[in-house]
């Protein structure tokens, strides 16, 4: 797997002709955010040795590099999940990829169902830390050179990056969520006794992806920042029945605030 990591890594320094030192994966619904990326080259994972394809409505399938906040950058429009079949290693590729690229800061998005009761649909919640609930563990098996055997995670998402972010928002007049994220594997979305116990295991907002994505960037050494929208609730007396184009519609009604705050943390950082 090392050896693929670093051919397509040499594959697209070969064919990009700028060093981004930052990323972004963009999930569920928030594929629009590539909307605000002067994009200079766009690359189909397809032409791209060695990676996956995503397969899911709302993942583009391209990467992206060019602009955002005056600052170069490389964004992944669609990612790839457990759910579809794909090796916890095929999932993290990309962020292996990255550091190899000389990625120093990632920004995650993702599109989740809220648990804590003072959550309303639509609402921006910044991740402050995760519960890892996926059955397979993306650094399992022979460890990578890039990071320690068993790396610390009690900052997986940067206090500074999420300090920045705070300000911006209350600059701009944008109202933020700060909350736990919690992965789990899907693709179903969650039972009303299952969201009960996400509550009460200290989850604001659940998912299918990000969690392993964040896991493997932090045992790079790569900043991480994480946003969750909150697309629908899982709260006792306010769940209904959801799809998955009623989630990337209530994504993409609030991806420019995401957008907003994202782009200059960008540029400030």
């Amino acid at each position: 797997m090392y050896a693929k990591i670093q051919e397509t890594a040499t594959w697209l320094k070969n064919r990009i002709s700028t060093q981004p030192e930052t990323a972004i994966v963009l999930g569920t619904g928030l594929g629009r955010l590539a909307e605000e990326i002067v994009v200079k080259e766009r690359i189909p994972y397809s032409e791209i040795p060695n990676m996956p394809v995503s397969t899911v409505e709302g993942h583009s399938g391209c990467l992206l590099i060019g602009e955002l906040g005056g600052k170069d950058i490389l964004a992944m429009q669609g990612r790839f999940h457990f759910y579809e079949g794909y090796s916890m290693k095929e999932v993290t590729f990309p962020i292996r990829v990255m550091y190899e690229l000389g990625i120093k800061t990632l920004f995650v998005s993702n599109a989740g169902g809220g648990t804590n009761p003072s959550f309303s649909i639509g609402d921006l919640m910044i991740i402050t830390d995760h519960i890892n609930l996926f059955p397979e563990h993306p650094l399992h098996g022979p460890n990578f050179p890039t990071g320690p055997r068993f790396p610390d995670m009690s900052e997986a998402y940067d206090k500074q990056l999420i300090a920045l972010a705070d300000s911006i928002a209350e600059e701009k007049g944008i109202k933020v969520q700060h909350g736990v994220y919690l992965g789990t594997q899907g693709p179903t979305f969650e039972t009303p006794a299952e969201y009960r116990m996400f509550r009460i295991l200290g989850a604001d907002s659940v998912g299918m992806s990000t969690v392993p994505e964040v896991i493997v960037a932090h045992h790079c050494g790569i900043r991480v920042f994480g946003m969750s929208i909150i697309t629908d609730l899982g709260v006792e007396g306010q769940i209904v029945k959801v799809s998955h184009e009623e989630v990337q519609k209530a994504a993409n009604a609030v991806q420019p605030l995401m957008a907003e705050i994202m782009r200059e943390m960008i540029r400030r950082s």
